[in-house]
């Protein structure tokens, strides 16, 4: 049957960029829809504008520390017009790169919502299309609790785009995107709570890495909401009031959600074709994300599996590669290095020391110290780090860090980590000195506790 495409990709963000541009680099006809910004959500609402905001809040914190370095430097206002416009201008940059690499590699781009009508089929507005494979690449969207009040809340979507930056904010969540937040607004300047359901931050990391952020968090000047939920905003004069279910009441400027995601599929017509979801809403697909439709596939947030940008420009490259190359490297998803861009930074890659001990017999190395550049500065803010390790064939299980350049740092050890490094490959490393780095490769003294 004659198809007017070999692909058509339903979303322009980075994992289906990369699967529409490579598919087509390679020779077959594609076609990729998107009804709003191109690049999806880590350009326009996620990675990409908030590492920029990071960097805002190091600067501050930077002019802050540099006076124990001999620069008496007095601590900057944050110009928000500035930042919102100079990030206002990468984005577009981005985004008109984003387009070129679809149009450059031979893409038809569709402006407009697509709609799977059919096997087969896709409407984009008033034109139906036809392909051989269809492909799902539309992300997630933030969620909202349903609370009193819930009209005043904003999300990570809106923050890039405010009026004007707040003196108070309070941001709400547990999990890397609210600490994310916490840490620029404290940074620059603003006073920042951070209302978390449980006692301890970031479910689902390295429990001791979880608890020492969350200690560095509070140094740093993020006052902390534990064991407490939202239970209404109410807009007053100057801004928001907040009450929390333990019965405090905040005075706020801003109220930032970051509760979650959800696979953003509305209004894709799923059940046209019986693509099935899973409790979560996210995309039930294969090893080979083929979903349980024929011809119809799923990447990246939509699907759930790890919501990191790497990992969907990864699945994307694996689907070209199998479609229309010469077969795919499957994603590992057991060696995947990640960040939080917190302050401090945390960086981790493979298991917690809790998923090692389910299978393993291990033995813990670890470090805790003050960077050498927070010594002259004052900053209280220090390093941990920490190694774990299969007792008896020494193999690497799992590499974590909090502090300075994490994320930075954790890339090179990600790459060690996929290869199966040891104990010993990382003792015969000669470090680099001095930096924080080199404590992964000179710690030799296990855990008294382990």
């Amino acid at each position: 049957m004659s198809m007017d495409y070999d692909l058509f990709v339903i979303g322009a963000g980075s994992g289906g960029v990369r699967a529409a541009r490579m598919s087509a680099q390679m020779g077959a006809r594609v076609a990729v829809a998107e009804v709003s910004d191109l690049g999806g959500t880590c350009v326009n609402l996620g990675c990409v504008p908030k590492k920029l905001f990071v960097y805002a809040a190091q600067f501050r914190r930077g002019f802050r520390d540099a006076a124990g370095f001999g620069l008496a430097v007095t601590a900057p206002e944050l110009d928000w017009s500035t930042l919102r416009g100079n990030k206002d201008r990468e984005i577009s940059r981005l985004n008109d790169i984003y387009g070129n690499l679809l149009t450059g590699a031979g893409c038809t781009l569709y402006r407009g919502h697509a709609e799977i009508t059919g096997p087969n089929r896709v409407r984009v507005g008033n034109e139906e299309i036809t392909a051989h494979r269809i492909l799902i690449a539309t992300g997630g969207w933030p969620f909202v609790p349903e609370v009193p009040g819930k009209e005043h809340i904003i999300t990570s979507n809106e923050v890039f785009h405010l009026e004007q930056w707040p003196e108070r904010a309070v941001v709400v969540g547990g999990g890397y995107i609210a600490v994310e937040f916490a840490g620029i607004f404290n940074g620059t300047g603003v006073d920042t709570t951070l209302i978390h359901r449980r006692d301890l931050v970031l479910r689902g990391f390295d429990q001791d890495v979880r608890r020492f952020a969350q200690q560095q968090f509070q140094e740093d000047g993020v006052t902390l909401e534990l064991d407490a939920e939202l239970a209404s905003v109410e807009a007053i004069a100057g801004g928001y009031r907040v009450t929390l279910t333990n019965g405090k009441v905040l005075d706020t400027d801003l109220v930032l959600c970051a509760t979650g995601r959800q696979p953003n599929t509305r209004n894709l017509g799923l059940e046209a074709v019986d693509v099935r979801t899973d409790d979560r809403g996210a995309i039930i697909v294969d090893d080979e994300y083929q979903t349980t439709a024929e011809g119809i596939y799923a990447i990246g947030d939509v699907v759930g599996r790890a919501e990191l940008t790497p990992v969907a420009l990864a699945e994307g490259m694996f689907l070209a590669q199998q479609w229309f190359g010469e077969g795919g490297r499957p994603v590992r998803y057991d060696a995947i290095p990640t960040a939080v861009f917190s302050e401090p930074n945390i960086g981790t890659v493979g298991l917690t020391e809790e998923e090692a001990r389910r299978n393993y017999a291990v033995t813990v190395y670890e470090s805790e110290f003050r960077p050498m550049q927070n010594t002259l500065s004052g900053n209280p803010l220090r390093a941990y780090m920490k190694l774990i390790v299969e007792t008896g064939s020494e193999q690497v299980l799992g590499a974590h860090m909090v502090g300075p350049d994490a994320g930075e740092i954790m890339q090179g050890f990600g790459v060690a980590y996929a290869m199966g490094a040891t104990k010993a490959d990382f003792d015969q490393t000669i470090g680099i000195h001095p930096t924080s780095a080199e404590e992964f490769v000179t710690m030799r003294t296990p855990r008294s506790n382990n």
